[in-house]
Formats: C-alpha cells, structure tokens, sequence
C-alpha cells in the first residue's frame, strides 16, 4: 500500500524514552570502543566480544543520514535493503556480532518467547545478512541487550532503574534473500494480497470501511 499506492500506516507517538536507554547505551558502550574493552555486563555474561571500531559505525546506526544505516543492494531482486544497528561487536575470531538494545518495564522473566519478539530474531538476522553482504565475517550469535525498568520501588525520586540483562539468539539469514524476491514479485503486481488474519491495521480499515458504507446505505 505505501509503495505501490502511496497510502502510509498512521504515525505513532516517537518513543522517547526508549530512544533516551539507546543513546545512553551507545554512549556507555563507545566509551569501551575506544579503549578496545569489554563492558562488565558482556564481563558477566561471559561473551567473547568487544565493541566494534570502524569510521562507518555512525553512518550503520542512522546518524549520518536518518533512516538509512547499512546499506546493501540485493542483486537478485534488485532491491536496497538497509538496517539501523544500535552496535556491533567483535569476537576474538573477527567475527562481528549483530547486537539490540530494547527498553521494557515488566516483572515477567525476560525472554524471546512471546509471539510478538519474533520479530526481534527476523530484526538480528537481516542485520546479519547485510553485514555479511558488505564483506564482513559475521558471527551466526547476534545479542539483545534488555534494560527493564523497575516499577516495584517505594520512590522515583526523578529517575528511572533498571536490570540489565544480555540473552543471546543464533540467527539464520537464510530466508532474506527468497522474501526479497517475494517482496519484488508483490510489488511488480497489480493484485492486492489478502490481509494477514493477525493484522490489526487492516481489520480496523475492513470494518471501518463496512460501517461507513452502511451509514450512507441509510442516508
């Protein structure tokens, strides 16, 4: 709908304090880049990684030109594909490691089970497909690093904190570059794609669309 007919989703609200844990983090973890080491919660977790170096880093995380971070060409299907990263690392084998920041609030166990995180995993490995398309050896382990606001505390006292916690995900890129060439044949078509059964969006336009009508049947 947005490229072919150019009819956009509406907005959301900017996701300030989110954005606010991932500058915070960039900043904390850029400290370490320059000194060639490891941040203590890698320490803790354990992890054979240091931050990442390289002159294109700001341009891979949008600040250079927003919305375009890293940018590849697809050549089968033609397609520029791109990824904002929040970091990357380097195992002692050379290898760099795709990682995430993502902010939450919630007293449940952090994990990547809920059916709506799946997107995170597919979010590693396109990160990871496109690295290994700019020439980089890239590590099959990507990170999500959670910060998790506490919301059990007596005061707030001006300030949010947080528990800071590292899982791991072994990504599979397999599957990019086959949706890349569905994506191109969608759009090269005239026909609409039935709307996803799961899709919120298009169910408040399908019944929106319903009750409008029958107003003006009444008219």
């Amino acid at each position: 709908m947005d490229v072919r007919l150019g009819l956009s989703r509406p907005s959301t609200p900017p996701y300030t304090l989110n954005s606010a844990v991932d500058n915070l983090l960039k900043n904390e973890f850029d400290l370490l880049r320059k000194k060639g080491e490891k941040h203590e919660l890698v320490e803790k977790y354990a992890i054979d990684a240091i931050p990442f170096s390289h002159p294109d880093l700001p341009k891979w995380r949008g600040e250079v030109t927003a919305y375009v971070g890293a940018l590849v060409l697809d050549e089968k299907s033609n397609l520029m594909v791109n990824g904002l990263v929040d970091d990357v690392w380097q195992d002692s084998q050379g290898n760099l490691v795709m990682v995430d920041y993502k902010s939450t609030s919630t007293s449940k166990e952090i994990s990547l089970n809920d059916e709506w995180k799946q997107s995170y995993k597919r979010q590693i490995e396109v990160y990871q497909w496109i690295f290994h398309k700019l020439g980089f050896p890239v590590s099959k382990t990507g990170y999500f690093i959670f910060a998790n606001a506490r919301k059990n505390l007596p005061k707030f006292d001006g300030k949010l904190e947080f528990e800071m916690s590292i899982l791991p995900y072994e990504g599979n890129p397999d599957w990019v570059e086959l949706t890349l060439l569905e994506i191109r044949e969608l759009l090269n078509s005239d026909a609409i794609p039935a709307q996803a059964p799961e899709c919120e969006y298009c169910a408040y336009k399908q019944k929106s669309a319903q009750i409008v009508k029958s107003i003006k049947e009444k008219l």
